[in-house]
């Protein structure tokens, strides 16, 4: 049995997950902007969804690593927070590199069809991805550590929260450059300055929230960390040797049921990153194409909707953070992850329709819906069955492969899927809405019963 009794503060909770927030402007600056990059550096909208199929792949083999071994941390620093650490340093650097792909001078040599400005860009977002999911995991992983079951959906609704907000933040630097005078606009193969200057601006205050919360956050030492979660250490210690292969088959049924959830969300929201631009500059912007119908991406409709991107993006954050404050009203929690994902479902099938850009706010805010219960819902539902486990972080770091492994599907299939559509982009959002619907139906699945090994 547990001997959890003391429960912690708003502040206390919200302060073991503000780093959060600076790590989502990270996250949320590629998000909305590496189609938009790739496709200024030369990629049509066949190759986009590949740029997305490498950084979930690292995220498969780091997360479990990451899991593992922060399980078996145990220093003055902490066990989590070495690791969120590294990553946000990681991430910081890559974030200045990342956005100058087109400005380095590269030779415009291709190599297995890629140019060598598209290659740099490439393996920059391998590092990006990887280090944004290392700062990123361990958040998660604290909450579990330091929360109790009845906290627990509280706890991942302030992190869903602050990881909204920071999105929100993320979202707008573009066009927040671009009202100020910077550049949106730029030579060929070249990004905007409103998108360099955005990276930098995130690189900074990720590192600021970052250090907030590994100073502010205590964690539990070993013996405190055991009473609270009811663990027998010489249990644990026997257990030592296990491997996350083994692990994996003891898995408790939650991980597997609410991991075929996260497969559905995930794909969905793969192509609303790779294709909204597209699908915004074709729909509402009336973007030129060339004579091979191909989006002209240099144009100024183009970038101009790339700022869009941003703007709806964060309008999705809105109703992300507006519904994350609804969903612990929810008696069960199933429920509101069926009723978040259906309403995500009715936003991206109206984005195929849309041809106003202020009317693309309703499609967003409802999309909102469903990113808010993927960000709490599904750690709430497998925490809760890990309880008593010594290896919350490794399982944790195994679960995240039930968001990359959708990605890597959906991104190795999107140049398929486009074509089955007619190669439109806005389509795309019509394939995203029944992966959604799928998702509510496969809740019903879950099932909660705690991990007993």
């Amino acid at each position: 049995m547990s001997s959890k009794t003391n429960k912690l503060s708003f502040w206390q909770m919200f302060n073991l997950s503000f780093g959060f927030f600076g790590v989502q402007i990270a996250y949320a600056l590629q998000s909305a902007n590496i189609s938009r990059i790739f496709a200024t550096l030369g990629a049509d909208p066949h190759q986009l969804s590949f740029f997305w199929i490498l950084p979930p792949l690292m995220g498969m083999i780091v997360q479990p690593l990451i899991g593992k071994y922060s399980d078996r941390t145990w220093t003055r620093m902490g066990r989590r927070k070495p690791y969120l650490l590294i990553g946000a340093i990681i991430a910081v650097l890559v974030m200045v590199f990342l956005p100058n792909a087109g400005s380095l001078h590269f030779s415009s040599r291709l190599f297995l069809g890629l140019n060598m400005a598209m290659w740099f860009g490439l393996f920059s977002l391998i590092f990006l991805d990887t280090s944004i999911n290392v700062a990123m995991q361990p958040f998660k992983m604290m909450v579990g550590d330091m929360v109790g079951d009845e906290q627990k959906t509280e706890a991942y609704s302030i992190q869903s929260f602050l990881c909204n907000a920071g999105s929100l933040v993320g979202y707008l630097f573009p066009i927040f450059f671009t009202w100020i005078g910077i550049a949106n606009e730029a030579p060929e193969g070249v990004i905007p300055d409103s998108v360099i200057y955005s990276f930098y601006c995130g690189a900074a205050i990720l590192i600021l929230c970052v250090l907030f919360t590994f100073f502010k956050v205590k964690e539990m030492p070993p013996k405190e960390y055991a009473e609270f979660h009811g663990i027998d250490l010489s249990k644990q210690q026997s257990q030592k040797g296990e491997g996350l292969m083994k692990l994996l088959v003891k898995a408790p049924k939650a991980f597997w049921t609410v991991g075929l959830v996260q497969f559905f969300c995930w794909a969905a929201f793969l192509y609303m990153w790779t294709y909204s631009n597209g699908a915004i500059a074709q729909n509402c912007f009336g973007c030129p194409v060339d004579e091979n119908g191909t989006l002209v991406t240099s144009s100024a409709q183009y970038q101009a909707a790339g700022n869009w991107v941003g703007v709806v993006f964060a309008i999705q954050a809105i109703g992300s953070i507006l519904w994350a404050l609804v969903i612990p009203r929810f008696k069960n929690v199933k429920l509101a992850y069926v009723v978040s994902l259906l309403v995500g479902a009715a936003g991206f099938a109206s984005v195929m329709f849309v041809h106003n850009q202020y009317a693309l706010f309703v499609s967003y805010f409802l999309i909102g819906t469903a990113w808010a219960a993927m960000l709490a819902l599904p750690f709430a539902l497998l925490t809760t069955a890990l309880e008593g486990s010594p290896y919350m972080g490794s399982y944790l770091g195994l679960f995240n492969c039930t968001i990359c492994l959708p990605q890597i599907v959906a991104a190795a299939t999107g140049g398929l899927v486009i074509s089955l559509v007619g190669g439109s982009q806005p389509a795309m959002f019509i394939v995203a809405a029944v992966f959604l619907v799928l998702g509510s139906l496969s809740v019903g699945l879950i099932n909660t019963k705690k991990q007993t090994n």
